[in-house]
């Protein structure tokens, strides 16, 4: 195909997802290297994009390969609502069943190579329950279509202060209680992370990586006055991944890591439980910051938000974060190859 062609899942069909998916797509309907195609049920996408005021044309695809059409967008329907809508903004099982029908399909297409990845709009975690997933989110489920069994979170945030210079925020731990993050971190799950965030890195293009690890306690540590977890587990995880020839630095304290990461001194920091590296990402650039899902075999960017019931079907949904997630998947359709050669089976 001579463009990128992207898949853009719309999310739970009663959040702001096909609002905020209809606009991004009006937005880039002119580009020529690359192409969006929704996934879900084109009525969805019709009443997302009546809610944001747009006049456009949805046209209903059953291929990824199209051209694109001057005031279309495209929808590779998925067949699970018709035109029988639930409500805006209330938990619907059926809603569920469409929402992860979407990532079924723009999963198996991406595993197809029929598109160069897969940009996911915001679920609902209680709709996609009484659908009967058993997965806890969007990376478990992804997770278990691509084979994978372990996956991990990539923050990208641009500061176009900075020559449009991207830090990427990584983490220790994942979706667990900040006590029990603490618990769980060790020497060997430190080292283990960095060696995962560099190689992250790499595949997403950066030839030679300058990494971070942020310390954890006020000043990290003050050589143990604060706090040990600097001395007994961090800095032994740097100093072994610099015996191996890797450029990481640390630990920092937090309060100026990620400061230094945005001017372009590191490429990537190190967090080590969720607020950690979140809130600093969200501050500087809330809807900016996207999330890209390392260790699967396909490319996957996202949204860093949730469904928004509250405003669902207003039409005052910021499309912002799913346009930065777009554009962020069309920056990385080149490392598709990278990206399946060093996560793939």
């Amino acid at each position: 195909m001579s463009r990128h062609v992207l898949a853009l899942t719309l999310g739970d069909p009663v959040g702001i997802g096909p609002e905020i998916t209809a606009k991004t797509l009006v937005e880039q309907a002119g580009a020529t290297e690359h192409h969006g195609v929704a996934v879900g049920d084109p009525a969805a996408l019709r009443r997302g994009a009546q809610a944001m005021g747009l006049d456009i044309e949805v046209r209903v695809v059953d291929s990824f390969d199209v051209e694109p059409a001057e005031g279309v967008i495209d929808c590779y329907d998925t067949g699970v609502l018709g035109e029988d809508l639930p409500e805006w903004g209330v938990v619907d099982k059926r809603a569920g069943l469409a929402a992860v029908k979407s990532i079924e399909v723009a999963t198996q297409a991406a595993m197809d190579r029929k598109v160069a990845g897969i940009v996911t709009g915001p679920i609902n975690k209680e709709a996609i329950w009484a659908a009967g997933s058993e997965h806890l989110g969007h990376t478990e489920m992804l997770g278990a279509l691509t084979g994978v069994t372990k996956q991990d979170t990539m923050f990208v945030v641009r500061n176009d202060a900075a020559d449009g210079h991207h830090l990427r925020i990584f983490f220790t731990t994942r979706h667990v209680s900040l006590r029990k993050a603490l618990d769980q971190i060790n020497k060997e799950l430190v080292g283990e992370s960095i060696h995962k965030a560099h190689t992250a890195l790499q595949v997403f293009g950066v030839e030679r990586p300058r990494l971070a690890v942020a310390a954890i306690n006020p000043h990290g540590g003050e050589n143990g006055a604060f706090g040990d977890d600097e001395i007994v587990h961090l800095a032994p995880a740097v100093e072994a991944a610099q015996a191996e020839g890797l450029d990481v630095s640390g630990p920092v304290p937090a309060d100026s890591v990620f400061h230094q990461g945005l001017v372009g001194r590191y490429d990537g920091v190190l967090s080590h439980f969720h607020d950690q590296g979140h809130i600093p990402a969200k501050t500087f650039d809330f809807d900016g910051t996207i999330s890209v899902t390392v260790g699967l075999p396909i490319l996957r960017t996202s949204v860093d938000h949730g469904t928004a019931f509250d405003i669902a079907g207003s039409g005052k949904a910021g499309h912002g974060t799913m346009l930065s997630a777009y554009l962020a998947a069309v920056d990385y359709a080149p490392y598709v190859d990278n990206i399946r050669a060093t996560y793939g089976s």
